[in-house]
């Protein structure tokens, strides 16, 4: 099993903390998505992912190999195929919890904040560093609002006594936050989740600075 990722993607970020948790034997290769104007963009891991994004999740089967892509696809994969340890709640109503609070950064934050869309927003539409960060401030800001309300984190993760989804979204989420200097004194919680979180192996082995294209 090959993860095509990059160190500082969120996304990968998800996927990295869940192949530790399950102890599922992989290998990395990272894709940078700067030099020689974006690894991503060659015609090679166009072929593999024609979204041309990370994370990619390259699987054997019969006759040769697989390719997934998305993390939420890949999670939901992991979690059919390696149910043990499980990161879903056996609860269907607290399953459909950690789902909630996984789409929201995957789906409501993620989206706005990637290195495309902010791209996008400098290149094309000339915007600046300084419109840059208070984009990804108010965006991670508002949604941060709505995990906090939501999560519980009596136990030390969010949900439960042991990681979910929620978890895997969370904790890159805030490393993202930190990196761009997004205040989070407002959500006790998410910070408290996190530094629970980083006590655990699984997670500080998928930290960026861990990686081995870490710049």
């Amino acid at each position: 099993m090959k993860l095509y990722t990059y160190f500082r993607s969120s996304a990968a970020y998800r996927v990295r903390i869940a192949l530790n948790l399950k102890n599922i034997d992989h290998e990395l290769v990272p894709i940078d998505l700067f030099r020689d104007g974006g690894e991503h963009k060659k015609p090679d891991y166009l072929a593999r992912n024609p979204q041309g994004r990370v994370p990619a999740l390259a699987i054997a089967v019969p006759g040769g190999e697989e390719t997934l892509i998305q993390s939420t696809a890949i999670l939901e994969y992991l979690e059919e195929v390696y149910p043990d340890p499980p990161l879903l709640p056996g609860h269907p109503l607290l399953r459909a919890k950690v789902r909630a609070v996984a789409a929201i950064i995957a789906c409501d934050v993620h989206p706005l904040n990637n290195s495309g869309t902010l791209n996008y927003l400098q290149t094309a539409l000339g915007r600046g560093e300084a419109d840059l960060d208070r984009w990804y401030a108010h965006w991670i800001t508002e949604n941060f609002r709505a995990v906090e309300a939501l999560i519980d984190g009596r136990d030390g993760f969010a949900f439960t006594d042991r990681p979910t989804f929620a978890d895997l979204h969370i904790v890159p989420q805030v490393f993202n936050a930190r990196r761009f200097n997004v205040p989070l004194h407002a959500f006790p919680k998410i910070v408290a989740v996190d530094a629970h979180c980083r006590d655990n192996d699984a997670f500080e082995a998928a930290h960026p600075a861990s990686q081995p294209d870490a710049e």
